[in-house]
């Protein structure tokens, strides 16, 4: 199966951006070669970028006490583990108190590495790390694996607060929805949604087998799933024929 999501606003849209990206440095820090540590400096920026949003941060310190909040009401209630609501609270709170402890924007502690921010400033011009553009970079690359890695590991640490609370509030934002099974009729598919109720995120998985990719749209009224498939050219045409798939709405 195949998943795609679908973000209905702005600030899931982020930290679906930033989830992606931490994935990404988690699988390139950990290899041995130079250009895959290249890519995940690179990609290290690229979350200073993205995390640099004024009030990211604040944001999602709310969204956590919001989060922490609701589970709470649920306290007494016969339905709803103790011990569970307890684990899911106290993980809550260290992504909380990690993420205030950071100090200004994300990656802000890295912007006073001056060696990390000349590769920054030269890293989006074609070619702008070469050896004789930053020499000490070349020089860097030429180390041992383990100590390349020992000091991406040490960059990465800074980012770590940041990582944490956008695990804890996806994954609640996931567990919040049920998947159904829907059926797109000629290929299209459309879902009026209820008045009153927000939802935040739409995860649709289709058989890897069919090689139908999702045309998705959605916005607080209805939400629309076009199956296409790619031509020989790789583009996207319209799958006419019935389809099926898995829908989760999450709120």
């Amino acid at each position: 199966m195949v998943l795609y999501e679908y973000p209905f606003n702005e600030s899931i849209r982020t930290m679906l951006r930033l989830e992606h990206l931490f994935d990404r440095l988690g699988q390139l820090a950990t290899r041995d070669t130079p250009v895959d540590h290249h890519y995940a400096i690179a990609t290290l920026f690229e979350i200073m970028e993205v995390g640099s949003r004024a009030d990211l941060k604040s944001d999602l310190l709310k969204d956590l006490e919001r989060q922490k909040a609701q589970l709470n009401s649920y306290r007494g209630n016969p339905s709803i583990s103790e011990q569970a609501l307890d684990e899911v609270i106290a993980k809550i709170e260290h992504a909380y108190t990690g993420l205030n402890e950071l100090p200004g924007k994300a990656g802000h502690a890295l912007t006073a590495n001056e060696w990390l921010m000349s590769i920054r400033s030269r890293i989006s011009i074609p070619g702008g790390t070469c050896e004789f553009d930053l020499p000490a970079y070349y020089a860097w690359q030429q180390h041992e694996p383990t100590r390349r890695r020992a000091d991406l590991a040490r960059w990465i640490a800074l980012l770590l607060p940041l990582a944490e609370a956008l695990t804890v509030l996806l994954g609640l934002l996931r567990d919040s929805g049920s998947p159904q099974r829907v059926t797109a009729v000629g290929g299209q598919f459309q879902q009026s949604l209820p008045a009153g109720r927000s939802y935040h995120l739409m995860r649709v998985r289709l058989d890897a087998t069919g090689g139908l990719v999702p045309e998705i749209t959605g916005h607080r009224l209805m939400v629309s799933v076009r199956l296409m498939r790619q031509d020989a050219e790789g583009r996207l045409r319209p799958h006419a024929s019935d389809g099926s798939f898995e829908l989760t709405l999450c709120s």
